[in-house]
């Protein structure tokens, strides 16, 4: 359900840019950002750019392009 949440100027204009670079709506950049944000939260001591490549590599295997890593197997 959508919720109207005030948010200052500064940051409108910074998801208005960022969302255009990445083919996404604003409220979605800002959804990226907050969803990025919680992960970091919740896991502190990942490099953000390793949480990216984690993200990449989910939507790959969503999509059929890659194969997911089985713990405790090995080739």
């Amino acid at each position: 359900m959508p919720t109207a949440v005030k948010m200052s100027d500064d940051l409108v204009i910074k998801a208005k840019i960022k969302s255009k670079i990445f083919k996404r709506s604003i409220a979605g950049q800002i959804e990226y950002w907050a969803s990025i944000g919680q992960i970091i939260e919740e896991n502190p001591d990942l490099p953000l750019p390793f949480i990216q490549e984690i993200l990449i590599a989910k939507e790959q295997i969503k999509t059929g392009l890659g194969t997911p890593y089985v713990f405790g197997e090995s080739e």
